[in-house]
């Protein structure tokens, strides 16, 4: 590779970190709500929702919070209504982020982005300045990576997915959106085990910055990701070797 992101594996570890605080468990049973509202209660007619359920059960989230927040959205209980909202902007060196958010008041998320933005040396743009650079699509961490690259490949074809990519020290295969239950499944029955499955916001195209960008990057997306509201935050950024030696990555 030309260069890499270190922001998966932060996430990672941040997520571990904020679901020993509960602030994960808040965000998922957002994103539960919302995927309930939007397509009925029912997991196996609704991919949303499904997502949202595996994600939470990733995290240990208990099984009668998702319960609970299945029904407020199916309106069984009641709560807040949730809507998405797409965030677009740059950070210092001209790098394009793009946030997803679930929020009950866009008149207090949308200061409170563009403040964070902001905050640390970026500015936050008008719908479609960035979006064209991301394209939405399934993503699947592989777990047992000792397959190795060209046994991945064949399963990565034969399940139906579109790309394996050798990132991060890792291996992760990306497919179409609308096929992320049946890829998943199709991976499984190949023998891969999947470290962790989600949608992502993947960059078209990345920037190469130096690790004095690449600090000021990660610390507005990890600052983003604070919010409640914001469910992801996404960069086309990338680190040369020197730049992830000097961060100790």
């Amino acid at each position: 590779m030309a260069g890499h992101s270190p922001w998966h594996n932060i996430k990672h570890r941040k997520a571990a970190i904020d679901a020993k605080r509960g602030k994960i468990f808040s965000k998922y049973a957002r994103l539960i709500t919302s995927a309930a509202r939007q397509g009925g209660g029912n997991i196996n007619d609704n991919l949303k929702l499904q997502y949202a359920v595996e994600k939470a059960r990733a995290q240990n989230m208990p099984k009668d919070t998702i319960e609970r927040a299945i029904k407020k959205g199916t309106g069984e209980l009641g709560g807040d209504s949730f809507e998405e909202v797409i965030y677009e902007g740059y950070a210092v060196g001209g790098v394009a982020v793009l946030v997803e958010a679930l929020t009950d008041n866009r008149h207090r998320t949308a200061p409170e982005v563009k403040k964070t933005f902001e905050a640390r040396g970026g500015n936050l743009g008008a719908p479609g300045s960035v979006s064209r650079m991301f394209q939405r699509r399934a993503s699947f961490r592989v777990a047992n990576v000792e397959l190795g690259e060209d046994k991945l490949t064949e399963a990565t074809l034969e399940s139906g997915a579109e790309d394996l990519k050798n990132e991060d020290g890792g291996f992760t295969i990306y497919g179409d959106p609308t096929q992320f239950g049946q890829i998943k499944s199709a991976l499984e029955k190949l023998g891969v085990k999947i470290a962790e499955a989600e949608f992502v916001y993947e960059p078209t195209l990345t920037i190469p910055v130096d690790a004095e960008v690449g600090r000021k990057v990660i610390a507005l997306l990890e600052a983003l990701e604070d919010n409640e509201d914001v469910q992801n935050a996404y960069a086309n950024f990338e680190m040369t070797e020197e730049a992830m030696k000097e961060l100790g990555s």
